[in-house]
């Protein structure tokens, strides 16, 4: 099942280029606010599962059109140096435990548009996203992908000086500028992978290759990301997780290289789709 966000209502993609309109389709059993479809999740698996053929409210739909299909989690989770390969470019060694921090919700946007850019260093850092679709709380690792809604594509953007201000790093406000943290265009259930712990993810800057990786190298796979968070606090039906980017982002560069205006941010994971995105000058 892909479930998306198409001009702010509810839909289930059913084909290219095909979406269909979720409060048409059940006749307002369910509302086209697209984040309130996580606390009905396993109301809404099955009403998808029992829909026909060719059912009513199915739309012709263009990729602009697609926005964020998690637009208003309660909790914004993300995770850092979860890829050797990352913690090596940034001089860390690999973390004995996730390094975890958040994204302002106010960062977050779609998959397609503009982002416009700050002054400083901004960075790129493609991620597997995971959405939560059951309260998890103290769910053991072999659990956790019984509570996950599905999977999508994230931009965990970065500014670098902000960044690394001290004494102590300011993460989450590096990372949490207007656009910093597009997701999309859809998400993507589990059960549509044949192997949902190993999916390919990566980014191109103006059509060259930035990062390329596989999420089976996480240090920390999914599964043990929402054991880990859900020891301490709760997740929440709708609630984010970011699951950490692999090695390429411009900090790790020689020389570093940064987001300039004019640049196009294609980020991808397979089985999913691709975000496009433009970056301009800030004013």
């Amino acid at each position: 099942m892909r479930v998306a966000n198409v001009s702010g209502r509810l839909s289930l993609v059913t084909g290219p280029g095909r979406a269909l309109d979720v409060e048409l389709a059940s006749e307002g059993r369910f509302a086209s606010d697209v984040q309130s479809v996580y606390e009905r999740w396993d109301e809404f698996v099955e009403f998808a599962a029992g829909l026909e053929a060719d059912p009513a409210g199915e739309l012709t739909v263009s990729p602009e059109t697609f926005g964020n299909p998690v637009p208003a989690p309660r909790q914004v989770f993300a995770i850092g140096l979860n890829y050797a390969d990352h913690a090596d470019e940034s001089s860390f060694s690999v973390p004995e435990e996730p390094p975890v921090f958040t994204k302002f919700a106010t960062s977050l946007a779609g998959p397609y548009g503009e982002i416009v850019l700050p002054q400083g260093n901004v960075d790129w850092e493609v991620e597997l996203v995971a959405v939560i679709g059951r309260r998890a709380h103290r769910v053991a690792a072999e659990n956790a992908w019984s509570h996950v809604a599905g999977v999508t594509i994230g931009q965990d953007i970065s500014e670098r000086l902000l960044q690394r201000v001290g004494p102590a790093p300011q993460f989450s406000l590096a990372k949490s500028y207007p656009g910093f943290g597009p997701i999309g265009p859809v998400l993507v259930t589990p059960d549509e992978f044949p192997d949902r712990d190993n999916l390919e993810l990566g980014c191109l800057i103006n059509g060259e290759q930035m990062q390329k990786g596989q999420t089976s190298d996480m240090v920390f796979p999914v599964p043990e990301l929402i054991a880990r968070l859900s020891a301490v606090t709760p997740l929440l039906p709708g609630d984010v997780i970011f699951t950490g980017t692999p090695a390429g982002v411009g900090l790790g560069r020689t020389p570093e290289r940064y987001l300039a205006p004019g640049d196009e941010l294609v980020s991808y994971v397979r089985g999913v789709g691709e975000m496009r995105h433009h970056l301009v000058a800030g004013s």
